[in-house]
């Protein structure tokens, strides 16, 4: 017996070393390497995936800078020039001083979320408000960027993506991706939305959504899309409980803004009163039209031109749009900013910039260029880019008013 449980030990075999000890030190290290390893993997793999798009697009508006700022030496300051303008003015002053009492041509007009986060960047950050301002929409312009990227790639191949990334940079009011406005981020709050409604992703097209809604007012039309596309996933039954989600997050941003407004105003209707003020009001078109109409009957500002022929722009990319199939989230929400900035009156001088949030638009163009030769690719692109780069030059230094 004794002999069986000598073998059973081991112990007519010769003892082995005692192991040695290893440093706890040496054990965290070990077990640290491969976390450190697969996070690079994953910093590595995101920069490879993203990294074309980002370094096309920043490319088509840094030769925009580059130019403007060549263009302005040296009467004005690129930075005062890109945060200054008509609107930045307002932004900065409610981040840095809240809103007023919300009577006449109050400041409430103007959504919340975009000077929350320049205050935000301002208490930790070791530079001038208007440089958060101007950060928060770089950063803004970014992750739009990113998200036209992934829905062109998810939609059709990483070439296109990344063509919509960089056409989107080249639009001709381009410039207003750099300044300390308000479309960087809606865009960008946009695309991701409908990008997780692509791929059935409800509550982050929900959360989006919600931010969408607290950065600007054209975000109205993203709610209303979320809301049909969950409650069409809801009628068939799909996706349980989550398209009910989505459809309870999407308008508290927008409606809850509203809704807050009108509690300071002492109005249910307080926000769109304010925006009559400001000479803001749906007429169907009314304006719009009138403005065409003065554009043949005497020599306007070249800043009408130009935002008329983008506004015909956008109706025929509509069209271009529902002829190639695309999915009815992209088409609808696209349609809906340019009926929003056709349908408003006053302004008519920003009606362009408000299409540029409504990045479906430059998806058939997209497509277009991706099957095209690379030489008629690069010269569109170049083209584009040199327009936009002028556009931007005049409408900061010659044009008077907001772009």
């Amino acid at each position: 017996m004794s002999s069986d449980v000598g073998h059973e030990r081991g112990l007519d075999q010769p003892a082995a070393d005692p192991a040695p000890a290893v440093p706890p030190q040496a054990t965290r290290a070990a077990e640290a390497e491969p976390s450190a390893r697969s996070l690079g993997r994953r910093v590595a793999d995101q920069a490879r995936q993203f990294g074309p798009g980002l370094g096309g697009y920043i490319a088509v508006r840094a030769i925009g800078l580059i130019l403007l700022a060549l263009w302005a030496a040296p009467r004005d300051h690129l930075r005062g020039l890109l945060s200054h303008q008509a609107d930045a003015f307002w932004y900065v002053r409610i981040a840095q001083h809240g809103y007023d009492s919300g009577h006449g041509q109050s400041d409430m007009a103007f959504f919340p979320l975009f000077p929350m986060l320049v205050r935000a960047t301002h208490a930790i950050a070791p530079i001038s408000v208007w440089s958060c301002a101007v950060g928060v929409a770089w950063l803004g312009s970014l992750l739009a960027a990113a998200g036209l990227y992934k829905i062109g790639a998810h939609l059709f191949d990483r070439r296109t993506g990344i063509l919509l990334a960089v056409l989107w940079g080249a639009l001709p009011h381009g410039i207003v991706e750099s300044l300390a406005y308000t479309e960087p981020l809606t865009t960008a709050f946009a695309a991701w939305a409908l990008y997780a409604l692509l791929t059935r992703r409800w509550i982050s097209a929900g959360l989006f959504c919600i931010l969408a809604g607290l950065t600007a007012p054209v975000a109205n039309g993203l709610v209303a899309v979320v809301g049909l596309a969950a409650l069409i996933a809801i009628v068939k039954r799909r996706d349980g409980w989550r398209p009910w989600a989505a459809a309870i997050l999407a308008p508290l941003g927008w409606f809850g803004y509203l809704a807050w407004v009108g509690a300071q105003t002492g109005h249910i209707d307080g926000w769109f009163r304010i925006q009559k003020t400001w000479g803001a009001t749906w007429d169907f078109g009314g304006y719009t039209a009138s403005m065409f109409g003065r554009l043949v009957e005497k020599p306007q500002p070249i800043d009408y031109a130009l935002v008329a022929l983008v506004l015909v722009a956008g109706v025929a990319l509509v069209i271009l749009m529902i002829i190639d199939r695309l999915p009815w989230p992209l088409v609808v929400h696209s349609a809906l900013v340019v009926m929003t900035s056709i349908g408003t009156n006053g302004y008519f001088n920003a009606k362009a910039r408000f299409l540029i949030s409504a990045f479906g638009l430059l998806i058939p163009i997209a497509v277009s260029l991706a099957k095209a030769m690379p030489a008629k690719m690069w010269t569109v692109l170049a083209t584009l880019t040199v327009i936009s780069a002028w556009c931007g030059g005049y409408l900061l230094l010659a044009w008077p008013y907001s772009p």
